[in-house]
Parts: C-alpha cells; sequence; structure tokens
C-alpha cells in the first residue's frame, strides 16, 4: 500500500469529484493552510459547530448519544472550554475510491497549541462530510477558526480492490452531511 501524491489527489477530484469543493493550491496568506499538499489535502472545517457542555449533568453514552450534551454554535470562531472537546464538519464532501483509504492527521498549528483533530480513517467507497472531534487538552479555552486548514488526508492506495466495501456494507455514516453525531444500529 503506497501514498498517493498530488497530481492523483488532482486528477480523483476533478474527473470523478472525490473531493468538493476541490482547491488546486496550498492556500496559507494569513490562515492555517488548506488545499492540496505533495502527498496530501489539508481540509477545512466549516462554520457548524457543537460545543461539549455539562449543563445537564448527561452521561456521554455511544450507544445511547444525547443532543443534550452539546451546544450549537455557527459561527466564523468557535471557542472550545478547557479540557472539553467541540465537533464540526469540513467544507469538503469526500467520495473514496474502492481501492483507497483515506486517514488524516490533525495539523501541527493546532497541536502546537494543545488542541487535538481525531477523525477514523475513511474507508473504501464511503462518502460524505468527515466529522471532525477538537480536544482542547488546555487549561485554557482555545480558539478554532471557520473556512481554513483543520487537518489533513492521506491517501493509501490497496495492493488489492476490498472484497466488502463501506458502500457494500451500507455503513452507518454513508452520506452524512452536517456535524453527525454518533449511531449505534439497533440488533435485528
Amino acid at each position: 500500500m503506497g501514498i498517493l501524491p498530488d497530481h492523483w489527489i488532482r486528477k480523483q477530484a476533478q474527473e470523478n469529484n472525490m473531493i468538493d469543493p476541490f482547491v488546486e493550491n496550498l492556500k496559507r496568506d494569513g490562515v492555517i493552510s488548506y488545499g492540496l499538499s505533495s502527498y496530501g489535502y489539508d481540509a477545512r472545517v466549516a462554520d457548524e459547530f457543537k460545543i461539549f457542555t455539562n449543563i445537564d449533568s448527561a452521561i456521554v453514552d455511544p450507544k445511547d448519544f444525547s443532543s443534550q450534551s452539546f451546544v450549537d454554535r455557527k459561527a466564523p470562531v468557535c471557542v472550545i472550554p478547557p479540557n472539553s472537546f467541540a465537533l464540526a464538519r469540513t467544507v469538503e464532501y469526500f467520495r473514496i475510491p474502492r481501492d483507497t483509504l483515506v486517514i488524516c492527521l490533525g495539523k501541527s498549528t493546532y497541536a502546537r497549541c494543545g488542541i487535538i483533530v481525531n477523525v477514523t480513517p475513511l474507508e473504501p467507497e464511503w462518502e460524505g462530510h468527515v466529522t471532525l472531534e477538537f480536544s482542547n487538552t488546555t487549561p485554557l479555552p482555545a480558539k478554532i477558526y471557520a473556512n481554513e486548514g483543520a487537518c489533513q488526508f492521506l491517501f493509501l492506495k490497496a495492493d488489492s480492490v476490498c472484497e466488502t466495501s463501506y458502500a457494500d456494507r451500507a455503513g452507518k455514516y454513508m452520506g452524512q452531511r452536517g456535524v453527525t453525531l454518533p449511531r449505534v444500529e439497533a440488533k435485528k
């Protein structure tokens, strides 16, 4: 499995709409960088945020997640409370090819401020807005800037095509739009 270069990412974005909208060159004048890089794509965070709060003393349960655990904000900047987190989404909508796995790493600009970005791998034939988790590991409030770079996606080409893709499994997060909260499928 090898990492894929800028010209492959560009071709997939232009011919197969793999990344929409697609930014051809790395933008970084006065902003946290985003766009096509040598071996990846730096995605932007949208202006929709779900900021974790404990106003109602809710319990975080991934099998029975309460939306009351978050406060919704649509703003150019999100302030995450100390030792807390926020959910957001990418500006870009991704469509992953069947022979490709995508992993994500947080931007060093945020990491150097104690802000960690977490994303699970994007599986073959998954598509949607990527839900991002920003963890503020500091004892201070932390800012996230909408429409600026948040994380870098690295595209890995498989040695052979998988037998079953995310689309084949009808994965529960397929085609997600907006910030998507945890889901657990009911027993059948």
